[in-house]
């Protein structure tokens, strides 16, 4: 057997990734992961000091990375950083959407009731979630479209295909990253090229930043709600970032190929269980 061609199927040597919210706890592991696999990295973040050192810890293994301070939000930011990347490595092959996150004053409460959330407060969760998966699509999409290669990976979420409870910014945002990337991954093939292809993953639970506080408590145990997920999730635990890795390899890899406008849930079983 061949075992070249098995090689080539995860070979990302001279590809260039672009990881927007690169600095975060997944995304991180995802650009250590990227690096690894011979991949030049391109760390984009609003946390400057963040993004720069993790850029530095990949440089320190001998891997190729930098930082970007960007805004995803703003698309003249979004065209400096490509700029930038351009200069340093010439083209880029890889984007990951990875920038999101939900806010307190978007979160439902017994202080707080849907009827009362803000619209600001709103708007700043679909905005992140949603436009800033489109707006780096337009610029660095439009870089894959005149090389007319490339892949886009977007970060969905399991409130995409239920919705949780409290959070409904969140989860409505993620359902139209969901719908986005089948529109997009339709619209790269027909209009640009059939080699650019588009695809998400859609995490289960993940303890981070962002959700620690409303799954665990300051001792480490679970909060009801915690207890609830665990519940409905048939492994019965939490995931860890590096469990997205493969997943998150194989859509970016040669290896899907023919894969395009899909959402792959990574979520211990949650989206199969029906609580029965």
């Amino acid at each position: 057997m061949d075992t070249s061609f098995f090689q080539k199927l995860y070979d990302f040597s001279n590809k260039t990734a672009v990881v927007t919210g690169g600095a975060g706890i997944l995304c991180a592991a995802m650009c250590r992961a990227l690096a690894a696999a011979g991949a030049k990295v391109a760390v984009l973040d609003l946390n400057t000091e963040a993004a720069e050192s993790l850029a530095a810890e990949l440089r320190s293994t001998g891997e190729e990375a930098i930082a970007v301070t960007c805004n995803v939000l703003e698309k003249v930011s979004l065209e400096s950083a490509a700029q930038e990347v351009l200069a340093k490595f010439g083209r880029v092959d890889i984007l990951i959407n990875g920038a999101g996150g939900n806010k307190p004053q978007a979160t439902t409460s017994l202080e707080q009731p849907f009827f009362d959330l803000p619209a600001e407060a709103l708007r700043w969760v679909f905005d992140l979630n949603l436009l800033g998966a489109i707006l780096p699509a337009q610029v660095f999409g439009k870089i894959m479209a005149g090389q007319k290669s490339g892949v886009i990976l977007n970060i969905s979420s399991m409130n995409a295909f239920r919705p949780l409870t409290r959070i409904p910014a969140y989860s409505a945002a993620k359902a139209g990253v969901s719908n986005f990337t089948q529109w997009l991954a339709v619209h790269m093939a027909q209009e640009y090229s059939p080699q650019i292809h588009v695809n998400a993953i859609a995490p289960g639970f993940f303890v981070g930043d962002q959700n620690r506080r409303l799954v665990l408590n300051e001792d480490g145990s679970l909060t009801p709600r915690g207890q609830s997920i665990l519940d409905h999730t048939p492994m019965k635990r939490f995931g860890t970032p590096d469990e997205l890795l493969g997943a998150v390899l194989w859509l970016v890899s040669p290896a899907s190929a023919f894969v395009t406008g899909i959402v792959i849930p990574v979520d211990g079983g949650f989206s199969a269980f029906s609580g029965v």
